[in-house]
């Protein structure tokens, strides 16, 4: 296993919310209930995934409160719990504005240096290979 400990045990995907999205596609499932609810098998069939293993994802993702869960007749609807994915959302929020923070940085310095080559003035004449070449006049 190279670099990583053998013996380190994992945290379980149902202890909470960040375990359970650890897994692509739960993210993915997660994404397409985000908006209306769904049965299982719209589920399968729009994600190209074998209905146990739906089936397993939500319910990792019900037993972390991620989403919830209605009978209609024989349908189980799911649909994602919008209060639950809040402290994922926090988490997020604080390396958005770190991001946000480096792309103005970024921006301030271009400004800097576009202002830099705009102080050069119209005195400044861009050289050409030709004009280094001493054969010619």
């Amino acid at each position: 296993m190279g670099m990583y400990c053998a013996d380190m045990a994992r945290a379980a995907t149902t202890s909470d919310v960040f375990n359970a999205v650890a897994e692509p596609r739960r993210r993915e499932i997660l994404n397409f209930i985000a908006l209306q609810e769904r049965p299982v098998g719209e589920i399968v069939d729009s994600l190209g995934m074998e209905q146990p293993s739906v089936s397993k994802h939500l319910r990792v993702l019900l037993e972390v409160g991620l989403v919830n869960v209605r009978r209609d007749g024989r349908r189980m609807l799911y649909r994602t719990n919008a209060e639950a994915i809040r402290p994922l959302h926090e988490w997020t929020e604080t390396f958005s504005r770190y991001w946000g923070h480096q792309l103005s940085r970024v921006k301030e310095r271009a400004e800097r240096r576009s202002g830099a080559s705009k102080d050069m003035g119209r005195d400044f004449i861009p050289r050409r290979k030709d004009d280094f070449d001493g054969n010619k006049n």
